[in-house]
């Protein structure tokens, strides 16, 4: 691939494995834009009165902008490198949460939520895609270590932050932490590299991958991307109504300030699940992302989506008990967040590595169109007075992702891979890494 600069002259300071761990604090540092959003819910509404379905409009837009515009960044990555876009999404970043420490209308809030999520996007793009481009031989631990700072990032500020809104106001915390992270993802950006083929290793990965480089356009047009693409669509779902939830889930339950002890440690029941469930949202991204390297994506996928079917359905029974609360809100993300390894890995595996950014980024937007329902939980809540019809929803579209891991997408896969290797387009083959 040409670039208009130099990024992929020369091996990067500290080879590919830096090139991960710049990666993956960049990513630490955009996550609390969408995990750290929960905490900032009900102290808005208390201030402002705009009800939190209205209030929480804005995380639907910061997601929405967040992935759907990932195609777009991706091709500039694929034109120019990852620096400049990384650098771009930096100034982003930090510009929205600023925007949200003025906001004192619901229309600056929103405009603050789109301004993050185009950032956030540049960001969370462009590092997941160089990580895929990096190591074709152990995608989903790459991916997954990546998309781990995006999941556990958050973990080490939740308390800072929840504690600086108790004490200086949300409107404050904002400003600071906006400031702190855009700053560092900014500094960070101009060590990036785009891959350069000569440096990846030669070795076959342990799972099946294309031989072919599929376009973009291509890529759209592959019944597999879109079983993809709904399978991402239904496991997401379930797993941002708990992320943009759970403090409204936590008050309504009657535990947001709930005193939890295990091993020792005595926290809120809110902020502990946050801590936890950020630490396994975390965790989970290159554990199974390594696993899939092993036993394959789509029966990984069966596992982790059973296991997140089985752990809502667990919340909904036994989720009023402070402790049980904290434990099975920790299932429930372990469960989910993997999707944001095993699916970009996957694609990469399907699609080939060339246009990895830009297919990944397509894929990505199935975050966006699940962000959709996310403010329905709300009403439904509102008109039913109970969160089950929400739980129930979750459970049951993550079950049936699981299934169609196995007996859909696992054969069309290996059908459209055999295709590839004796039916080339335009009589050309193109091995993995040939950028």
């Amino acid at each position: 691939m040409q670039h208009t600069n130099s990024e992929a002259q020369g091996a990067p300071l500290g080879g590919r494995w830096m090139q991960l761990v710049i990666g993956v604090i960049c990513m630490s540092m955009i996550a609390n834009l969408q995990y750290g959003w929960t905490l900032f819910v009900n102290p808005i509404d208390e201030k402002y009165h705009w009800g939190r379905a209205a209030i929480q409009v804005a995380f639907t837009i910061f997601v929405v902008t967040e992935t759907w515009l990932v195609p777009v960044e991706g091709w500039f990555v694929d034109k120019f490198g990852p620096r400049i876009v990384v650098v771009v999404g930096g100034i982003l970043c930090a510009l929205a949460w600023v925007i949200n420490s003025f906001a004192d209308s619901l229309a600056l809030l929103y405009i603050g939520a789109a301004v993050g999520g185009v950032g956030a996007g540049a960001v969370y793009g462009t590092c997941v895609g160089n990580a895929l481009k990096w190591f074709p031989d152990r995608r989903g631990l790459a991916a997954g270590l990546t998309a781990a700072g995006f999941g556990a990032g958050s973990a080490v500020t939740v308390v800072p932050i929840a504690n600086m809104i108790q004490t200086s106001g949300f409107q404050q915390t904002f400003l600071v932490f906006g400031l702190g992270q855009g700053l560092i993802v900014f500094a960070l950006a101009w060590f990036l590299k785009e891959a350069d083929p000569a440096l990846l290793p030669k070795g076959k990965s342990n799972v099946s991958q294309s031989r072919r480089n599929y376009t973009p356009q291509e890529t759209l047009k592959s019944p597999v991307f879109w079983v993809m693409y709904l399978m991402f669509v239904m496991v997401a779902a379930g797993g941002l109504m708990a992320t943009a939830q759970l403090g409204p889930i936590a008050k309504d339950f009657h535990l947001d300030g709930a005193p939890v002890s295990i091993m020792g440690l005595t926290l809120p029941a809110l902020t502990f699940a946050l801590t936890i469930d950020r630490v396994l949202n975390g965790v989970t991204r290159p554990f199974f992302g390594w696993v899939s390297d092993h036993i394959g994506r789509e029966n990984t996928m069966f596992v982790a989506f059973a296991i997140e079917a089985v752990g809502i359905l667990a919340l909904n029974q036994w989720g009023h008990n402070p402790v049980a609360f904290v434990v099975l809100t920790g299932l429930v993300f372990f469960a989910w967040g993997e999707i944001y390894s095993l699916f970009p890995s996957c694609c990469a595996d399907s699609f080939g590595s060339k246009f990895a950014t830009t297919n990944a980024g397509l894929l990505y937007t199935a975050k966006g169109t699940a962000s959709l329902v996310v403010p329905f939980a709300n009403v439904i809540v509102a008109s039913s007075g109970s969160w089950q019809t929400v739980f129930f929803f979750a459970a049951a579209v993550n079950a049936i992702a699981a299934f169609m891991a196995l007996f859909v997408l696992k054969p069309m896969r290996a059908r459209q891979i055999a295709e590839d290797t004796v039916q080339p387009v335009s009589g050309k083959l193109v091995t993995e890494g040939a950028d």
